[in-house]
């Protein structure tokens, strides 16, 4: 298992046509988890199903970014990505707009994390709560007035594969409040950088 040692060791830095290669390794094969490549929360169901095979949401993501529109944030440590968090404005994330349970709660403009990816070499290590905290600093550096996220409260042992919404814990340990929780197990929460 790798490990890591201090905070100067990891590096935050926006997903892009020049750091790419360093997304696709992380991801793998599998796009991270049966062919997402984080366009679960961006697309419609029927759209993103059919992206899963022939690479469909690889190549919707990679157009994304020869766009430069925000995806997201890569972790890295010795030029490795080791870690990864959706990030861009609520408005890009499709499914936030039709979920009964993350409905917005006012109409502050929020950037949103909805999904994280820690390498399996990574996990349990505390790489979760350090990419949130550097999410919050880029987002100070970016004028990113809030941060928003929908992760989960575990009502017991939750395999890895579940956890790509993000662990309560390690937003609440980033800095992270509840705004809002119509779901026991699933709140809303936010990082305010700027009232």
């Amino acid at each position: 298992m790798s490990k890591f040692k201090t905070n100067n060791e990891l590096r935050i830095e926006p997903l892009s046509e020049k750091n790419w290669n360093l997304f696709e390794e992380l991801f793998g094969e599998k796009g991270a988890c049966g062919g997402c490549w984080c366009m679960h929360f961006r697309l419609p169901k029927q759209e993103w199903e059919h992206g899963k095979k022939n690479y469909g949401n690889k190549q919707k993501m990679l157009a994304l970014v020869n766009n430069q529109k925000p995806t997201g944030i890569l972790a890295l440590i010795n030029d490795k990505a080791v870690a990864w968090a959706a990030l861009a404005p609520r408005e890009d994330f499709f499914k936030l707009g039709r979920s009964r349970i993350h409905k917005p709660i006012d109409t502050k403009k929020v950037w949103s994390i909805p999904c994280t990816f820690i390498h399996k070499d990574f996990r349990n290590q505390g790489l979760s709560v350090k990419l949130l905290k550097g999410i919050i600093k880029y987002a100070r550096t970016n004028k990113i007035k809030i941060l928003e996220a929908y992760p989960v409260i575990p009502s017991g042992k939750l395999p890895d594969a579940f956890a790509w919404i993000g662990l309560y814990k390690s937003f609440e340990k980033a800095g992270f409040t509840v705004v809002d929780q119509k779901s026991p197990n699933r709140p809303m929460v936010r990082y305010v950088l700027e009232k």
